[in-house]
């Protein structure tokens, strides 16, 4: 029996609920553990206090790295109920507290030991870093936690390629490892504590299977099973290309117009990279497809990738599908730039009898990708593809622009993917129009590591 929006919505909420509840009971196990373990020797002087307080700084920020990799993990009953944008905000949200913690952490342990000891602050932590068991790994690993947070800020963010922002988010899950037999080893609440210990390293165990079976090995298997392959690249415009992926048996994968996968092409430079693109077309039994557009990093190069290169994806992900829709009967999509291409594909998806209006966003007409295939399907179905070309004071995108070319506007189930600037307008504008929000649906097309 096909499931309604609201028993779909339902099941999401619940879903979200039950992780809450589990990170929050998770969190609360993980505190109880310190507080049980604490002694009066803990609360001896104010020395002491401060290395008490320390440590519970450093349990919650590894806790909260713990989780924000397990948000990451991929796990895919998580990632269709919750979507991955939203889980990408909560992992933004956990790392950045788990850092500040940890940086606390290393912070009043120094000045406890230094006090305790009558030595300098700094003297203290160059003898702790090292001289105490796996201290320089783990502050190794906290240098590396350091790098990640520093290159996610926007404005790092913004003057690196991409490449170089994943190679450094990789060193997150070493950063992490590296601490783990420091805590072990030396944390009060471990020591003589077994179930405490059993605990730990059953989480820290579970982590690292769910990233091992969800981002490695199950993507590499699929991958090899269908036989993913480069067939083509076909030039769109200026600094445009669609990677065609052949393959059989594509279907079983299960991905919808308006999702992405992480690619992954094995030749010997590019192997270790990974890019996170929208499909620009429904997929169908043989062929995936996306489309890119050069950003100064290696996606400049994907046009001389030899032709037959094995391709190992990751994905489906994303829930910016039809099926999010609450009704069908009428549907704005409103996209931006190089953002177009998971609408171009949702158009696929909906009935034919569905009444569509698509607004498509850019500077310059050099700036439209795939417009050809959009007249196209313009033509062969009741689709109306408005393309604003010119500044922003040209077309504003607030309600009444939108109103001037899609007038089921208020009607509609809302799509829009491309740049936050555009998303906050047209999220404006829905709430003009009176638009419920759950018929207002986004991506940004970013990052989607962002």
């Amino acid at each position: 029996m096909c499931k309604t929006p609201a028993v779909k919505a339902a099941h999401k909420r619940l879903i979200g609920d039950q992780a809450f509840l589990i990170t929050g009971l998770g969190l609360g196990f993980t505190l109880t553990i310190q507080i049980t373990t604490l002694t009066a020797g803990d609360f001896a002087d104010v020395y002491a206090i401060i290395t008490t307080i320390s440590r519970f700084f450093a349990l919650t920020g590894s806790y909260l790295s713990i989780i924000g990799l397990l948000l990451i993990a991929r796990i895919p009953w998580v990632e269709n109920a919750l979507g991955h944008d939203r889980l990408v905000v909560w992992h933004r949200k956990a790392m950045p507290y788990a850092l500040y913690m940890i940086t606390l952490h290393v912070l009043l342990v120094a000045l406890g030991y230094a006090g305790s000891e009558g030595k300098i602050v700094g003297q203290e932590l160059w003898i702790m870093v090292t001289t105490y068991p796996w201290m320089l790994p783990a502050f190794a690993g906290f240098v590396l936690l350091a790098m990640a947070g520093i290159t996610s800020y926007k404005t790092v963010r913004n003057k690196i390629n991409y490449e170089t922002w994943w190679v450094i988010h990789l060193y997150t899950y070493l950063g992490v490892a590296l601490s783990f037999m420091h805590q072990i080893l030396t944390g009060g609440m471990f020591i003589g504590h077994p179930l405490n210990r059993a605990y730990w390293i059953c989480l820290y165990l579970a982590v690292v299977i769910a990233i091992v079976m969800w981002r490695i090995a199950i993507p590499t298997l699929r991958s090899l099973r269908h036989k993913l392959k480069l067939s083509k690249v076909v030039v769109e415009g200026p600094g445009v290309v669609s990677m065609h992926i052949s393959g059989r048996e594509i279907l079983k994968l299960r991905a919808q117009g308006g999702q992405f996968f992480n690619w992954r092409f094995l030749t010997k430079d590019r192997w270790h990279e990974s890019h996170p693109f929208s499909l620009s077309a429904a997929p169908t039994n043989t062929e995936l497809r996306f489309t890119v557009k050069a950003l100064g990093d290696s996606t400049s190069d994907f046009i001389n990738l030899p032709i037959g290169t094995r391709v190992i994806i990751e994905g489906p992900y994303g829930i910016f599908t039809r099926d999010i829709a609450q009704q069908f009967k009428h549907v704005t999509l409103i996209g931006g730039g190089v953002g177009i291409t998971p609408l171009l594909a949702i158009i696929d998806e909906f009935p034919d009898e569905t009444k569509i209006d698509l607004l498509y966003r850019a500077r310059s007409e050099d700036d439209l990708v795939l417009k050809e295939e959009l007249n196209k399907i313009a033509r062969n179905r009741p689709v109306r593809v408005h393309f604003l070309v010119g500044s922003r004071t040209d077309y504003p995108i607030n309600e009444n622009t939108i109103k001037r070319y899609a007038p089921w506007f208020v009607e509609s189930d809302v799509y829009v993917c491309g740049p936050e600037s555009l998303i906050d307008d047209v999220i404006e504008a829905c709430k003009s129009a009176g638009i419920p929000k759950d018929r207002v649906h986004h991506e940004t097309f970013l990052y989607h590591a962002k």
